[in-house]
């Protein structure tokens, strides 16, 4: 029985490499590291000096009487959802705003107002938090906040599964297009986690490094992280053929899975099983993957078990297909990644290029493939798949093709 197939018309994102879909991807190839001192004067104290800021955001004409309303991680969803929209050329009508819905993941919701809630209650001696606290910490809370600036009245809703949320939102929407119950799904991520008490607690689990991220390099000691949002506009085929939209690639399908075993720690089955559903989804075998974006960490453990899978799935010819943890340059947004990774994949079809994982220093025994060490580098992509494993053991592998009508 055929399906609809599913494509995407539009990017939009921000993160520490830029505050464009654009600037990000050309910052990726140029392989630039985004990680900066930690600018923020009330994260001083902390033992960790570095993470992926987003430097401004910028005005998109919001009324004060919406961003009162918003959190900084609605924001920035916001944001990226506007980009994308305007360049997917989709204006909302009427007649068609019902069958036009979102679904943004995030992994930690509200920091912001959490944080301001306890320095009135704890440290300024109020009685009460802000009137929008609750609005603004709620998980969908981005979601709706991009249906209510965009106008879509179609499935919105949020998703949050840790660093798999943005995967796990492109594959609930494509759910939704190949169901009928939308024609367009803006889909994607976004995080805000730099603030004292998420980073001190951040701190606690001991997984950040002090300095910067170096995915599979064998002097790895930790993850960076960072804030951010990406979004992708998806539509059904047949919807965007009709109104003539420029497509980018095909979301030809995703793959889900989990540990059901440590909270913290990786299995190898969880992510094999993950990127073989992806795979079985998207209709591919192993041979047709052209460029793995990993998930990428730099935490010992997360390195050498996704490594062991790629090995494990792909076999030998894991050794020929180039790997890139693009982490090592927006750091770990969380929710977000699997978004601003998303950015990477399409553009790396688009262009035939391979974003690099900088920071890499030293050769790992353990972690032999091919992590496009430092230098961006030209190769034939019409097949990308982009790793998303999380903690609690939530998978989300999702695969990007070159479209061909």
């Amino acid at each position: 029985m055929s399906r609809q197939r599913v494509v995407i018309t539009g990017l939009g994102g921000l993160c520490g490499l830029g505050s464009s879909a654009g600037e990000i991807w050309r910052e990726m190839k140029n392989g630039t590291n985004g990680v900066t001192k930690i600018t923020n004067e009330t994260l001083q104290e902390l033992k960790i000096k570095t993470a992926g800021q987003v430097a401004e955001i910028p005005d998109i004409g919001l009324e004060s009487k919406a961003t009162i309303t918003m959190d900084r991680f609605s924001r920035l969803a916001v944001n990226a959802a506007h980009e994308a929209f305007s360049q997917a050329g989709r204006a909302v009508t009427q007649s068609n705003a019902t069958r036009i819905g979102a679904v943004i993941g995030t992994a930690i919701c509200g920091a912001e107002a959490i944080e301001e809630g306890y320095q009135m209650l704890l440290v300024k001696g109020k009685r009460r938090t802000s009137v929008f606290t609750v609005p603004r910490i709620m998980p969908g809370a981005p979601a709706g906040q991009v249906s209510m600036v965009l106008g879509l009245q179609g499935p919105v809703f949020g998703v949050t599964s840790a660093c798999s949320s943005a995967n796990h939102a492109f594959i609930s929407a494509i759910d939704q297009l190949r169901c009928g119950r939308a024609d367009v799904m803006l889909a994607g991520g976004t995080e805000a986690p730099l603030t004292y008490g998420s980073l001190r607690a951040w701190e606690s689990l001991r997984v950040l490094t002090k300095d910067l991220c170096r995915p599979f390099s064998a002097n790895r000691d930790g993850l960076v992280l960072g804030e951010g949002a990406g979004v992708a506009v998806l539509e059904t085929l047949e919807h965007a053929t009709a109104r003539g939209a420029e497509i980018l690639c095909e979301l030809a399908g995703g793959g889900m899975s989990a540990d059901a075993g440590d909270i913290v720690s990786p299995t190898l089955e969880g992510p094999v099983r993950a990127i073989k559903s992806c795979l079985a989804d998207a209709q591919l075998n192993p041979q047709d993957v052209d460029y793995i974006n990993a998930h990428g960490t730099a935490t010992r453990a997360n390195d050498k078990t996704e490594s062991d899978a790629i090995k494990l799935v792909f076999a030998q010819q894991a050794y020929k297909i180039p790997v890139s943890s693009t982490k090592s340059m927006h750091a770990h947004c969380l929710g977000a990644s699997g978004a601003l990774e998303m950015i990477a994949g399409v553009n790396a079809i688009r262009e035939n290029i391979v974003p690099p994982t900088i920071n890499y220093d030293e050769r790992d025994g353990e972690c032999d493939l091919d992590y496009t060490p430092n230098q961006a580098k030209e190769h034939r992509i019409d097949v990308v798949i982009s790793n998303s494993f999380a903690f609690g053991g939530t998978n989300a592998v999702i695969a990007l093709k070159r479209f061909v009508q």
